[in-house]
């Protein structure tokens, strides 16, 4: 009988630990309306980079995003706003060799029309529409552009000074693709998937660093 209590908490702890290993959703809501945001190009975008993640009953891809442009609002230190346009024809896949076949496959499809559409939606972009600071940690909330979709989300992230260079990096949130008009393979969208579909949840993080 202790043996079968030993395995049930035994049990009970992996999955406790497997489900806060999982990154909850940030809540999309309608966009925030805002002034137009002071273009200050300070925006190094050959050292920052999206970072994605996304999932599905198989297995996982992952991958990183480069920015187009940017720019960090600062004042004495502080983040105050900003924003910054996400490059999608730059979508990379990490997790297959670059010289094998799937690599290619699969951002093609990312790039294609049932997914991120790239050819019509070129560009992504996050405006940050307000910053609260609590204990050194940053909740920033932005609107948030995929495709034609734009939604406010909070994503909790630092700021951080190294000499000249200034980062701000998010740490790692989800986004529900659903929620952008990213439908393939997505069960709210599609009946009779079966097994064949795409988790709705893709996991990000910001890496944004300013000029030197």
């Amino acid at each position: 009988m202790k043996k079968v209590i030993l395995s049930l908490v035994l049990v009970a702890s992996v999955l406790t630990a497997c489900k806060s290993e999982k990154k909850e959703k940030v809540e999309a809501k309608e966009a925030v309306k805002i002034e137009t945001v002071a273009d200050l190009n300070n925006v190094d975008v050959a050292s920052s980079v999206i970072t994605w993640k996304g999932t599905k009953p198989t297995g996982a891809h992952n991958g990183t995003i480069m920015l187009k442009e940017g720019s960090l609002n600062l004042n004495e230190g502080k983040l105050t706003g900003g924003s910054f346009a996400v490059n999608m024809s730059t979508i990379k896949v990490l997790d297959i060799p670059a010289d094998k076949e799937g690599n290619g496959k699969l951002v093609g499809h990312l790039s294609a029309p049932d997914f991120f559409d790239v050819a019509a939606y070129a560009t992504s972009k996050f405006v940050i529409t307000s910053v609260e600071e609590t204990e050194g940690k940053l909740a920033v909330t932005g609107n948030l552009t995929i495709k034609d979709v734009t939604k406010s989300i909070t994503i909790p992230a630092m700021l951080t000074k190294e000499g000249a260079i200034t980062t701000f990096k998010s740490e790692t949130f989800s986004i529900d693709r659903a929620d952008f008009n990213v439908k393939y393979g997505s069960k709210k969208f599609f009946d009779n998937l079966k097994d064949k579909f795409i988790d709705d949840l893709i996991e990000m993080s910001f890496t944004v660093n300013t000029k030197a």
